[in-house]
């Protein structure tokens, strides 16, 4: 039976980027769906007191979401995993800036309407944007970012992963992972980052 595995995901952020890296792969080696779902991390820190090198970040974020959030809506499923593919290229390995012009050219390398840009630019459909963000963050509270994962009927932040592993052993994190999100008391497992995003 295939396993559901619903990933809420901001595009800017790269550790979300390297665990939906690490979810694809597990699609290829074990039966499971990964479906992709907006966060934006913009919304989440929205009338927070942030310095203002984050503050300035959490302005920029506003359009990637929004554009993402309309892919799926006028494109589907499929098509949001194509732009999510396509941006987070171009953020993370790619190092491009989060313009209008690095979202425009997402949107070419997948085919879709390079208009579809425009939305970036307006709040006409933040409402939906905030349910689709507060559908995956309020089950798991508001002391996390993203990643943001529901599996199991829970809903836990992360993992925090770098680099993303590939075949078996990106299978053998599932597995390890699918176990914890089973026992209904476990909250919490961390360590202190010694790596950065390893994008490979």
């Amino acid at each position: 039976m295939t396993q559901k595995v619903d990933l809420w995901f901001d595009p800017m952020c790269p550790w979300a980027w390297m665990t939906s890296r690490w979810l694809l792969e597990v699609e290829k080696v074990r039966d499971v769906q990964v479906d992709f779902h907006i966060m934006s991390l913009s919304v989440l820190n929205d009338g927070r007191d942030l310095d203002e090198g984050y503050q300035q970040a959490m302005d920029e974020g506003w359009a990637a979401v929004r554009v993402a959030l309309g892919v799926e809506r006028e494109h589907g499923q499929k098509a949001l995993r194509d732009f999510y593919t396509a941006i987070g290229t171009r953020f993370h390995p790619g190092g491009e800036p989060k313009t209008r012009g690095t979202i425009e050219g997402a949107l070419s390398d997948v085919g879709l309407p390079v208009g579809l840009a425009d939305l970036g630019e307006t709040d006409a459909h933040d409402e939906a944007l905030r349910a689709s963000h507060h559908a995956g963050m309020d089950a798991v509270g508001d002391e996390v970012g993203t990643p943001v994962i529901h599996l199991n009927g829970k809903a836990l932040f992360g993992p925090v992963i770098s680099p993303a592993p590939k075949g078996e052993e990106a299978g053998n994190l599932f597995d390890g992972f699918a176990k914890v999100t089973a026992y209904e008391g476990f909250f919490e497992l961390k360590r202190t980052r010694t790596v950065g995003p390893i994008f490979d």
